[in-house]
This record gives C-alpha cells, structure tokens and sequence, in this order.
C-alpha cells in the first residue's frame, strides 16, 4: 500500500462529518429533547377534533330545530285557544244580557221577547266564528263541543222566546214556569258541555303536549242556575205579566235582613252585645236576606259599612232576584284593614224595594271591636 493510500483512509475516518441522524438523538446540553408524538398521531388528533365539532354542530343544530318547533306549538295553540277566548267572552256576554233582561223590574213581555230574539242572532253569529276556527290536531275531536255548547245556547234562547209567547194567554203561572223552565235547562247544559266536554279535555291535551303558559277559556252563559227551576220561572213569568197588565202588583211587598255572620269563624253578630271579630286575611261578612214580601223581587243592593277614621270601609253587593218567603245570602270579602283594639259599628243596610211599607227591618247596626289573630 502506497503512502498516498493511506492518507486517504485516515482522511475518511478522521474528517467524515456527523450524520443528521446522530445529531438528533445526541442529548441536548441545555435539558431533556422535546417530546414529539409518533409520526401518524398528529393527523388522527385532528380528525378526532373535526369529529368531535363535527357532533356538536348537529347537537346545536337539532336543539335550534326543536326549540324552533316547540315555540312553534306554543304559538299554534296560543292563537287558537285566543280564537276560542274571543268567542267564550262573547257569548258570555250574551248571558250577562239574558240575566239583565229577566232582572229587570220594568221589563215587559213585549220587551223581554224583542230582546230575546236579538241575543238568539247574536249568539248564532258566534256559533259561525266558532265553526271557523282550526284547532291544532289533538284538539280537533274536542273543538266540536265548543260548538255544541253554542248551539244549545241558541236553541235555549229561542226557546225562551217561543215560551213567552205561548204562554202569554194561558193563566196557570205554574205550567207558565214549567215552560220557561225546560228552555232555561238548556242554557244551563251549554254550560255543563263546556266546562266537560271542552275544557277539562282540551286542559288534558296540553299537559300531554307539553304546552305550558296557555290557558283554556271558560264560558258561563247562565250566571243564576237556578233561573232552570219551575219555581224562578214561575215567579219571573208572573212579575213580568204584572209590568204588562199592572194587575199583579201585590201587597205587601218588601225584604227583611236575617242575620248577619263574621267569618271564618261564622259567628252570629248580635246589635245588643260588643262583639269581638278577629281580623285576619279571610275576614267576611256573609248577610242573609229574606224576601218578606208577596212577590219576586230583582235587583236588591245590599250595603255593608265598617266605621273608620278618616273614610270609612264601604262594600256593595247586589242579590239578582229572590222569590217570596226565599232566603240569600251574600259574602262580603277583602273589606281592606279595620280599626284594630278600638270599638267601632258595622252597618248593613238592604234598600227598600218599590213600595215596601215596612222598612224597619232593612237595617241594623253592630257594635265591635276588631282584634288581631293569633
């Protein structure tokens, strides 16, 4: 081997510079190499990432839809039970005239017929708006009754017309009442279909489709039922005749205050003796009125003051009608705050029907003297 050859073997050795491989897993003098994660890792980490956004993108997207879907529903049966609010009113409105009408001292049959007629129109122009609502799908088998209930109020109303006339030549009052009666039974039904067979059902209906904030609307037509018995009718049929002919304007007529109750503890009052009246938040007064007269009589106020420093509590109620020898009663409630530890009067007062003679039992006065509860 020539000297030449040999310097080519130590130069290949000596000055053979280091690979990239060995400078990278040579330790670094300045701490431990950084931790790189396996070659394939990287690109899996990003295709669980997209994955992962991927699902929540369709989780947002599907609660967007049903929240969208659920205020949709909410909307649908709001609308719709506002429809049937809109109508329930009406109608109810129609009764309020109906129980004005048959109230009233100076009605006559002429009158009461003419009036009769309108409202049976008035009603059976709600029967066509009702038939013009859409009820949302559970409640299609159910709107019908809203119909029906209408219906029988048309057909009570007209009714009550016929019955008028009919009997405005016969002279038993009691076949009178009886025939009155069996067409005010009707109205009292359209009440009974209302609050049964719509009502409670449709109630039914949106608990189980989880509508929640809507209220179905509730409709009373006959605010007295008993305005559906042979006895009111009969007395409403003879009052009315009296208006028309002048000949049944009996004597005496007139009312009388039978007693007075402080509730909840229904304790008699008595106008000779303090009596001490708890005051608490379900303080009443419940007062019981007599019809002492021969006739019916409609329309009575009855007055209740409780005397108090500077202005004192004065409530009024009315009692719609009272048959002869019949006794009601009528509840006086939120009265405000009595004077409390100090002896005070409640006053009750019934106003005197047209000629009543005997006025001195329409009032009294009862010494008392409020105290607090325990």
């Amino acid at each position: 081997m020539s000297e030449r050859d040999t310097d080519i073997e130590f130069d290949f050795f000596e000055d053979e510079p280091a690979t990239t491989e060995a400078q990278s897993t040579r330790p670094s003098r300045r701490g431990r190499p950084p931790i790189r994660p396996p070659a394939g890792i990287t690109p899996l980490l990003r295709l669980i990432g997209l994955v992962a956004f991927g699902i929540l993108i369709v989780v947002l997207l599907v609660f967007a839809v049903q929240s969208c879907r659920g205020s949709q529903k909410q909307d649908r049966y709001k609308d719709y039970m506002g429809d049937v609010d809109e109508v329930a009113r009406q109608s109810q409105q129609i009764g309020t005239q109906l129980n004005n009408l048959l109230t009233d001292p100076a009605a006559k049959v002429a009158q009461i017929r003419e009036q009769l007629s309108g409202l049976a129109q008035q009603q059976e122009q709600g029967v066509t708006r009702a038939e013009d609502i859409e009820a949302p799908g559970p409640l299609r088998e159910i709107h019908p009754a809203v119909i029906q209930s209408l219906q029988l109020r048309v057909s009570g109303l007209q009714g009550l017309d016929r019955a008028f006339q009919q009997t405005a030549q016969i002279r038993n009052a009691n076949i009178a009442g009886r025939a009155l009666a069996l067409q005010a039974r009707r109205l009292l039904a359209s009440d009974v279909v209302w609050d049964d067979l719509y009502r409670e059902p449709s109630r039914a209906v949106l608990v189980d489709q989880g509508v929640r904030g809507v209220q179905v609307p509730d409709s009373n037509f006959l605010r007295n039922p008993d305005l559906a018995t042979p006895s009111l009718m009969t007395a409403v049929w003879q009052r009315v005749r009296g208006a028309s002919t002048g000949a049944s304007n009996c004597s005496p007529r007139g009312t009388g205050l039978v007693a007075v109750k402080a509730l909840p503890a229904g304790t008699d009052l008595s106008t000779t003796t303090l009596n001490t009246v708890e005051a608490s938040e379900e303080l009443a007064f419940a007062v019981t009125v007599e019809d002492t007269g021969c006739s019916q009589e409609v329309r009575i106020p009855v007055t209740l003051t409780i005397e108090k420093t500077p202005e004192n509590i004065v409530k009024t109620q009315t009692i719609g009608i009272i048959n002869e020898g019949e006794q009601q009663t009528v509840t006086f409630r939120q009265l405000g705050q009595p004077p409390f530890a100090t002896r005070t009067n409640v006053k009750v007062v019934v106003k005197a029907v047209p000629n009543e003679a005997k006025t001195d039992n329409n009032s009294a006065t009862y010494p008392v003297i409020f105290s607090l509860g325990q």
